[in-house]
C-alpha cells in the first residue's frame, strides 16, 4: 500500500463512516492524517470510531443538506484545529429504481438534495477557508452513471452529472491558487448503498464493467489519497474515472 505523508494535514470525510467514506478515512489515518468524519448515523460513527481506534479519529453529526449547520460546523473546527487542509464530498445515496415517468418527486428532490446540492453547500461553506489559507483539496465522489446516464436511475445519474460540472466549474474557478478541485467517478462497489437498489439494476450495472466486477472500496479510497495529497500540485478541474473498463469518455 503506498503511503502519502498526511502528517500536519487535517481532512473532513462526509459519509465517513461507512462504504467508501470509511476506507478513505482509514487510508488518510494510515498515512498520518487527521480525519472527522462528518455523519448523520451515530451508531454507524461509533462502530467506525471501535474499527479504528486512533486518536487521529474525530466525528461531528453533520446533516450535509443544512447549510447552516455545515458553515457552523466549518467555522467550530477552523476555531478548534485552525485549518481544514482536505475535504471529501461523499455522502449519498442512489434512490428508488424507477422510469423516469414514474419517480415520485419528493424521491427526486431528494436524491437531488444529498447527492447534489450537498456537495455545493460543502463546497460554498469550506472554500473561503482554503482561500484564505491558499491550500485544499477538495474531492467530490461522483459516479460513472453522471455519465453515462443509467436506466431506470434518473435522479442519481442526474445528481452526480451535476457533480462533475460543479467540479469543473470550481475547479477553474481556483485554478490560480494552490487548491485542487477534483472528481472521481467510480463505477459501484458492493457497499450498504446496494441495499436500494433492485436486483435487476445491480445485474445491469455488472454487467457494463469489462473487468467483470465491482469495484473495492480500497481502490477508491487509493485514488482519493492521490488526489487529497501535496504531490497533486497539477490536476484540477478533471474527471478521474475508476470504472473497470466502463468508461467511454
Amino acid at each position: 500500500m503506498n503511503k502519502y505523508n498526511f502528517s500536519e494535514r487535517l481532512a473532513i470525510v462526509t459519509g465517513g463512516a461507512q462504504g467508501f467514506g470509511l476506507a478513505i478515512t482509514k487510508r488518510i489515518i494510515q498515512s498520518g492524517g487527521k480525519v472527522i468524519i462528518w455523519d448523520i448515523d451515530k451508531k454507524a460513527v461509533e462502530k467506525a470510531q471501535k474499527e479504528i481506534n486512533s486518536n487521529y479519529l474525530y466525528f461531528k453529526l453533520v446533516d450535509v443538506t443544512d447549510f447552516q449547520m455545515i458553515e457552523n460546523s466549518v467555522k467550530d473546527i477552523e476555531k478548534q484545529f485552525g485549518k481544514i487542509d482536505i475535504f471529501v464530498n461523499n455522502a449519498g445515496i442512489t434512490g428508488m429504481n424507477a422510469k423516469v415517468w414514474d419517480y415520485p418527486i419528493e424521491e427526486w428532490k431528494k436524491v437531488i438534495e444529498l447527492d447534489l446540492n450537498s456537495t455545493f453547500y460543502c463546497c460554498k461553506a469550506i472554500v473561503p477557508h482554503m482561500i484564505k489559507n491558499n491550500y485544499g483539496r477538495i474531492i467530490n465522489i461522483a459516479s460513472i452513471a453522471g455519465k453515462e446516464g443509467n436506466p431506470n436511475a434518473s435522479a442519481y445519474s442526474t445528481a452526480k452529472a451535476g457533480v462533475i460540472g460543479l467540479t469543473k466549474s470550481l475547479g477553474k474557478e481556483l485554478a490560480d491558487k494552490n487548491i485542487a478541485v477534483n472528481c472521481i467517478t467510480p463505477a459501484a462497489a458492493k457497499t450498504r448503498i446496494f441495499d436500494q437498489m433492485t436486483e435487476e439494476h445491480i445485474n445491469y450495472m455488472l454487467s457494463k464493467i469489462p473487468r467483470n466486477r465491482f469495484a473495492k472500496i480500497d481502490e477508491l479510497a487509493s485514488l482519493v489519497c492521490w488526489l487529497a495529497s501535496e504531490e497533486n500540485s497539477f490536476s484540477t478541474a478533471a474527471v478521474f474515472d475508476l470504472s473497470g473498463g466502463r468508461a467511454t469518455y
